[in-house]
């Protein structure tokens, strides 16, 4: 162990810890930034943190082993993840995490903002100390905005058709209208995920990535025509209780097209 407290920023590739990552560079000059590597990131997620690391004027460390998101679904014996089953960010975010850090005493940064009320990854281990600099300085959406924007950054490409969350291509916490919209971007990658799900069988185990319904199922036509209908109409009543709609709220987030059970997702890969 060290004396050394070292200061340590886990990027998702979303827009909340890129954020945080510019907000900090210069208050914190010695930060660490690192990038846990599923091997199943979008194109958008990789590009975007290559330009971040310009940014930042110091490279992004990847975590990530031979250990990958295959390697350990042949551990767990074919078993695929979920909602209730996360070995994915266990294995492939917690555990590589803590794995970096050692038994060195640090500080971790975690881009929860003030106008949000849910918590983040806290480690149990005692040399790990987490805070929030955005929720401790009272800064919100906006802010991290107007830090992407001025920053030149902006927002990760992948919000651009829509999609909300980094993280793999098949998180299981996607919407219905999401997994739409990566077929239509990536038609290569939801057919991976299709596989993924097919194979599930050879084991036992029927599973999908939405629960209820199956990725064939959801890219019939007529089913990606009703989805695509719901979440229009969804979006439009948003917008029709709101008289003046800031700019921020246009630029990203999705309704939610699976009621109001549909999960906030996994903070760690996600914010």
């Amino acid at each position: 162990m060290t004396d050394a407290i070292r200061h340590i920023l886990s990027l998702s590739g979303g827009k909340d810890s890129a954020a945080l990552a510019i907000y900090m560079r210069d208050r914190v000059p010695q930060m660490e930034y690192i990038f846990h590597d599923t091997d199943k990131e979008l194109p958008e997620t990789l590009d975007y943190l290559s330009r971040l690391e310009a940014i930042l004027g110091k490279p992004v460390t990847t975590t990530s082993t031979e250990d990958n998101f295959d390697h350990w679904l042949t551990v767990f014996g074919g078993m695929l993840p979920s909602n209730h089953r996360r070995w994915c960010t266990r294995q492939l975010k917690l555990e590589p995490f803590e794995r970096y850090v050692g038994d060195d005493p640090v500080i971790n940064y975690v881009a929860l903002r003030a106008d949000e009320n849910r918590t983040g990854y806290i480690s149990t281990k005692p040399n790990i100390q987490t805070v929030y600099p955005f929720r401790d300085d009272g800064l919100g959406r906006a802010d991290v905005m107007r830090i992407l924007e001025e920053s030149g950054l902006g927002l990760p490409p992948y919000m651009a058709w829509g999609r909300t969350r980094s993280g793999c291509y098949f998180c299981f916490y996607q919407q219905k209208i999401e997994w739409v919209l990566l077929r239509e971007q990536h038609p290569d990658l939801f057919e991976q995920a299709k596989a993924y799900e097919e194979q599930s069988l050879l084991h036992g185990e029927a599973f999908n990535w939405n629960q209820r319904e199956s990725l064939a199922e959801l890219e019939r036509p007529e089913r990606i025509a009703e989805i695509k209908a719901k979440h229009a109409a969804k979006q439009a009543a948003r917008r029709s209780q709101r008289k003046s709609l800031p700019l921020v709220e246009t630029l990203g987030g999705l309704v939610s097209d699976d009621g109001p059970d549909d999960p906030e997702g996994c903070l760690i890969c996600s914010i």
